[in-house]
C-alpha cells in the first residue's frame, strides 16, 4: 500500500488555542504530497511512495500508477538477418535467451513486476539491478554487476509544451556480451524508433557491430533528447526576454519560475550522465569494445555540452528575473516620481488656498474686486513656474 508522509499531530498540544490554529493544524495532517497550505504539489516534489521494511532486492513497483499494458519486444539481429517479435506473456519473457547474434529486449511500461522478474531469471540479473529498474525515482548511476553484465540509469527527458515544464521518463539499460534489455517507464512516444529504424533498414554500423554500440546508440539518442528539450526551453526563453522587455506582468514571474525549476530539474537528471560516461570511456568494463569508447567519447562531449547549455540558461533566466524585478522597481520609482510631483506642485497652492481661507474681518484682499481673480493667477503663475522649473531639471 502506498504510504504518504503525515506531519506529526499537534491536536493535544494546541487544545487550548483559538480555533483557527487547530484549523491549520488540521491542515498539516494532511497527506503532505497532496495539500500543504493550500498549495498543490507537482510530482517532481512528492515523497516517494517506496515501502519501507522491506528486504534489499524486492521487487516493488514504484512510480505513477498506470492501467497500461506491459509490452516486450523481441529483436534478433547481425549483419545478415534481422528479426523482430512480440512477446505476449510471461513464459515466453522466461524462455528467451541470448544468442550468437544481438539480442535486444524492450520493455514498454514497467509496472508489471512478474515480467521484470521472469526477465531477470532468463538473464540471471542481480535482484538490486531490477530493484533499481522498477524505482522510477532512482537517480541515474552506473554499476557493474561481475564481468558479465554492465547496469545503465537514465531519464529521458521531453518538453511539454502545454504545461511549459520539463517531463521525465526511467529507462534502465542492461548490457550482456550479446544481448541488452532496455526498460522504459512510459508506453506513448517511444524515442528509440530511430534507433530501431536503423536495425530495420540496416542503415550505418548498427546492424555491423555488438551490443555494446547498441548500448551506445541508445544512451546516444537519450542524448539527443536533452538537445531538443533544451531547444525548447531556448525558445521559451526568447519569448520570456521579449516580453519582458515590452511589458511586465506578474504572469511573467510564474513562467520564469516555471523555466528555472526545468532546468534545475533538467541538471539534477543531466549531471549524473557525466560521470557515467566518464566510467564507461575510461573502459572498466570488457563488454565494451575498444571502436565502442570513440563513440562514447563523443557522447561524452555531447553530454558536457548539454549541461554547459543547461548552466548558460540558469544564468539567463537568472538575469532576466533581475530585469523583471529592476523594470517592476523602475516602473513604480516613475508612479511614485509623477505623484511627488503632483504633491509638490499642489503645496504652495493649499498655502495660498490655506491663507485666503482663514476667516479673519481684517483682509483687504477678500473685500478687493479683483480679489478672487488674483488668486487664481497666483496659483497658476506658481503651478506654471515649478512646472517649467521641474521641466528643466529632467524630472519629467
Amino acid at each position: 500500500m502506498v504510504k504518504s508522509l503525515y506531519i506529526p499531530r499537534f491536536e493535544k498540544v494546541l487544545f487550548n488555542f483559538p480555533q483557527n490554529t487547530r484549523f491549520i493544524v488540521k491542515i498539516l495532517n494532511r497527506p503532505f504530497g497532496t495539500f500543504f497550505f493550500g498549495l498543490s504539489m507537482s510530482k517532481r516534489y512528492q515523497i516517494s511512495p517506496i515501502k519501507f521494511g522491506q528486504s534489499p532486492g524486492t521487487l516493488t513497483y514504484v512510480g505513477k500508477e498506470t492501467l497500461r499494458d506491459t509490452k516486450v519486444t523481441l529483436t534478433v539481429y547481425n549483419d545478415q538477418t534481422y528479426k523482430k517479435k512480440a512477446i505476449q506473456t510471461i513464459d515466453e519473457c522466461a524462455m528467451i535467451r541470448p544468442s550468437s547474434a544481438v539480442t535486444w529486449i524492450n520493455v514498454d511500461g514497467i509496472n508489471n513486476t512478474e515480467v521484470i522478474a521472469a526477465l531477470g531469471q532468463a538473464f540471471n540479473l542481480h535482484p538490486l539491478l531490477l530493484e533499481d529498474v522498477l524505482n522510477t525515482e532512482q537517480k541515474p548511476k552506473i554499476e557493474y554487476y561481475d564481468d558479465n553484465t554492465l547496469f545503465v540509469v537514465m531519464k529521458m527527458l521531453s518538453y511539454n509544451a502545454e504545461i511549459g515544464e520539463i517531463e521525465m521518463e526511467h529507462v534502465s539499460l542492461v548490457l550482456g556480451k550479446s544481448y541488452v534489455i532496455s526498460f522504459q517507464e512510459e508506453r506513448e512516444g517511444d524515442a528509440f524508433d530511430p534507433v530501431r529504424k536503423r536495425l530495420e533498414k540496416s542503415i550505418g554500423k548498427t546492424r555491423r557491430s555488438g551490443a555494446d554500440y547498441l548500448l551506445y546508440s541508445l544512451i546516444d539518442t537519450i542524448i539527443d533528447n536533452y538537445f531538443l528539450a533544451l531547444e525548447s526551453i531556448g525558445e521559451k526563453i526568447e519569448v520570456l526576454e521579449e516580453a519582458i522587455i515590452n511589458r511586465s506582468s506578474s504572469k511573467l514571474l510564474t513562467v520564469m519560475y516555471a523555466q528555472k525549476r526545468s532546468l534545475i530539474f533538467m541538471r539534477k537528471a543531466v549531471w549524473p550522465v557525466r560521470e557515467i560516461l566518464s566510467s564507461m570511456v575510461r573502459g572498466e568494463s570488457s563488454l565494451i569494445a575498444k571502436p565502442t569508447i570513440v563513440y562514447l567519447r563523443d557522447v561524452y562531449d555531447h553530454t558536457i555540452q548539454v549541461i554547459d547549455t543547461i548552466e548558460s540558461y540558469r544564468d539567463l533566466v537568472a538575469g532576466l528575473l533581475d530585469i523583471y524585478l529592476s523594470s517592476l522597481s523602475n516602473r513604480m520609482n516613475n508612479i511614485m516620481k509623477v505623484l511627488t510631483i503632483v504633491s509638490t506642485i499642489f503645496m504652495p497652492l493649499s498655502f495660498i488656498v490655506g491663507v485666503y481661507g482663514m476667516n479673519f474681518d481684517h483682509m483687504p484682499e477678500l473685500h478687493w474686486r479683483y480679489g478672487y481673480l488674483a488668486v487664481w493667477v497666483a496659483i497658476l503663475i506658481s503651478a506654471g513656474c515649478m512646472l517649467a522649473f521641474f521641466r528643466r531639471k529632467g524630472w519629467m
